[in-house]
C-alpha cells in the first residue's frame, strides 16, 4: 500500500519528477506527459460520477473500476524499461482489464439506439461530462503514442489498448446516460450556413 506522509517534498522545484524507480525526468517529457493526461482523464471520470451515482448505479459501478485501473495506468507509465532487469514485477495493465472494460462497452451498447448522425457532447449534465472525460481520454491516448515513438522505452501495447478502450466506453456511456441515446444530441452538417 501507498503511504504519503508529505505532500510537498521540494524535490520538484527544479522541474522534475520521479519515476518510480528514482529516475528523474522534467515535467514536459513526453511520458511525464503522458501519465499527466491519464490522471486528468481520472479527474473528469470522478467529476462525472457526481452525476452518475443515484440515477446510474451500473455505469458508475463501471466508472469506479475505471478510476481505479486508471491509476494502474499511471504506474505502469512510471515505470518504464525492461521487467526483468528490475528484481520485482512492476504493475501493469494486463489483457484481464481490457476484455474486461471491451464486455462493459458491449453491454451498454446492447441497449442503445444505432446512430444516424455524430454526436454532440451534451444532452445531459451526465452525458456531457463523460463526453469531457473521453475527449481528456484521447489526449492521454495521443500523449502515450507520441511518447511510445520518443523516449525509447516502449508503452505495453495492453497499456495503449486500455487507454483507447477507455474513450470508447466513455462514449458509449455518455449515450447510454442520454436515454440510451434518444436524448443525444445530433450533429446537423451545416445546420447553420
Amino acid at each position: 500500500m501507498v503511504k504519503l506522509n508529505r505532500i510537498y517534498t521540494r524535490t520538484g522545484d527544479d522541474g522534475t519528477t520521479g519515476l518510480v524507480h528514482g529516475a528523474r525526468r522534467l515535467k514536459s517529457d513526453p511520458r511525464i506527459e503522458a501519465f499527466g493526461t491519464v490522471d486528468e482523464t481520472n479527474a473528469c471520470i470522478g467529476l462525472a460520477r457526481l452525476h452518475t451515482g443515484a440515477g446510474h448505479p451500473e455505469i458508475d459501478r463501471m466508472l469506479a473500476l475505471i478510476q481505479n485501473d486508471l491509476f494502474d495506468l499511471g504506474a505502469d507509465l512510471a515505470t518504464p524499461g525492461d521487467d526483468a532487469s528490475r528484481g520485482y514485477e512492476p504493475l501493469r495493465i494486463v489483457p484481464a482489464q481490457v476484455e474486461r472494460i471491451a464486455a462493459d462497452i458491449d453491454r451498454l451498447n446492447e441497449n442503445l439506439s444505432p446512430l444516424r448522425s455524430f454526436v454532440l457532447p451534451g444532452g445531459s449534465p451526465a452525458a456531457a461530462a463523460l463526453h469531457l472525460a473521453r475527449t481528456v481520454a484521447r489526449r492521454a491516448e495521443r500523449a502515450m503514442v507520441a511518447a511510445a515513438r520518443t523516449d525509447g522505452e516502449p508503452i505495453g501495447a495492453e497499456a495503449l489498448k486500455y487507454i483507447n478502450r477507455v474513450s470508447d466506453f466513455l462514449f458509449v456511456a455518455a449515450r447510454a446516460v442520454n436515454g440510451n441515446g434518444s436524448d443525444d444530441v445530433l450533429w446537423v452538417p451545416g445546420a447553420n450556413r
